[in-house]
């Protein structure tokens, strides 16, 4: 095919005959960008009816048991920490469009066995069903970021993920809404089973991607633990994706802090009702919407290294500002300026990653950095009521303002850099290239 020619072009080029995918006008016309996102809408349709489902079922079911509620959220999450670099390895060394496939269907496949249990067997299955589709999503998330590296001009890598954000902040808002509605409407084997037959639709979708370019025969055979160890040191080596590692921690630890403090935002300094807390998550998940088509509109004029630097000062200042603030309307507005902002972390953090990962590697570079900002979050959230206790909620908020101004300051030096990135990607003699 002649798409798999052209797309071998050097980053931000176009190919050959200047009508591949890469160098498109319209984003959507290209048809990775355009499977890709149909099938994220399914996925994520699918992933909220799913959460808030079990959640509800299992809260109906133990009586409100707490041990339970927080089991749904370890099996969702524990598999980012324990097959995260795993899944990143594997794509790296699996063809993209197979390995999204063939995750999508067996997620669906999975779904459906956990649905037959459930009729004939125990409730409990349902935390088998989070935990297998959370343990594959380690696999195929990889995949199409790699698919993006291949198929989208650098250039417009930063759109494509802003994209991705506003996706993802539509479904903040009409998820847990959509969810709930399945639930109490047919309760949970409907619920269930629509998100089995939203995987399967999201793996016949992306069938209908080109087929993956094919490797040239490996010279050796494959070693998972040194492409592992190679992945871990291609990162290290890198000072752009070293400063991320720095930068994803620190963002990481400051939203764990501040995450399960705003019921307290909302009792102690604002003196209100603790169900007034979803009126600031309402502004914040709308502004995160508006945020990320701004961004997606501005994306082309400005580098990410600054978008990343603008998101961690305005999250710093919002942050700081929300810890002291006793009026609603203030509080309201940083809620919503918070959230105008916060997309261009994600979208700029993702950008400088595929901009910088060889296509050989961008599998376990996402699989080394996202960990680290999951477990810093899982670690701020773990001592924050600790340190509201020791400390005061004010101050809490000051610190969590100081990691990001820490995350913003480490990502000064790469501003200077051409792009924000380094123009020959670092690559260690370990890994045989």
């Amino acid at each position: 095919m002649e798409m798999e020619h052209t797309t071998q072009t050097a980053p931000g080029g176009a190919g050959a005959g200047g009508a591949s995918p890469r160098s498109s006008g319209n984003l959507l016309a290209n048809p990775f960008v355009r499977s890709i996102i149909l099938s994220n809408i399914l996925l994520q349709l699918g992933i909220w009816v799913r959460n808030f489902a079990i959640l509800l079922y299992v809260t109906d079911q133990t009586n409100n048991n707490p041990y339970y509620v927080s089991l749904i959220y370890i099996v969702e999450m524990a598999p980012i920490f324990v097959f995260s670099i795993i899944g990143g390895t594997f794509a790296d060394r699996w063809k993209p469009k197979k390995t999204m496939v063939w995750c999508d269907f067996l997620s669906a496949v999975s779904v459906f066995v956990v649905l037959l249990t459930m009729i004939y067997g125990s409730w409990q299955a349902v935390f088998l069903a989070t935990f297998v589709s959370a343990i594959l999503s380690q696999f195929s998330q990889p995949s199409a970021m790699k698919l993006f590296k291949l198929h989208v001009a650098e250039d417009r890598l930063q759109q494509v993920m802003a994209m991705f954000q506003s996706l993802m902040a539509i479904f903040m808002v009409i998820g847990p809404v959509i969810g709930t509605f399945v639930y109490q409407r047919f309760g949970i084997e409907i619920s269930i089973m629509i998100m089995g037959i939203m995987f399967l639709c999201s793996a016949l979708v992306l069938i209908r991607l080109p087929r993956d370019q094919e490797k040239e025969p490996a010279k050796e055979a494959p070693n998972f633990r040194k492409e592992l160890v190679q992945g871990l040191r291609y990162v290290w080596d890198s000072r752009v994706l070293r400063t991320l590692l720095v930068n994803f921690a620190a963002a990481g630890l400051a939203v764990g802090l501040i995450q399960p403090l705003g019921i307290y935002v909302v009792l102690e300094n604002l003196g209100k009702e603790k169900d007034f807390l979803q009126w600031l998550l309402a502004a914040n998940g709308v502004a995160m919407l508006i945020g990320g088509g701004m961004i997606m509109a501005i994306s082309r004029k400005i580098t990410p290294q600054k978008l990343l630097a603008m998101g961690m000062t305005v999250g710093a200042v919002c942050t700081m500002i929300i810890g002291w603030s006793h009026s609603v309307p203030l509080t309201i507005a940083m809620q919503f300026i918070s959230g105008l902002f916060f997309p261009s972390i994600h979208i700029g953090l993702n950008t400088l990653i595929l901009q910088n990962a060889s296509q050989d590697f961008v599998g376990r570079v996402m699989g080394a950095l996202n960990p680290m900002f999951m477990g810093m979050m899982v670690v701020g959230m773990s001592v924050s009521g600790a340190l509201k206790e020791g400390l005061t909620l004010s101050w809490v908020h000051m610190l969590a303002g100081g990691l990001f101004l820490l995350g913003m300051l480490v990502i000064v030096p790469l501003i200077k850099m051409a792009g924000g990135r380094q123009t020959v990607p670092v690559q260690p003699e370990s890994a045989g290239r």
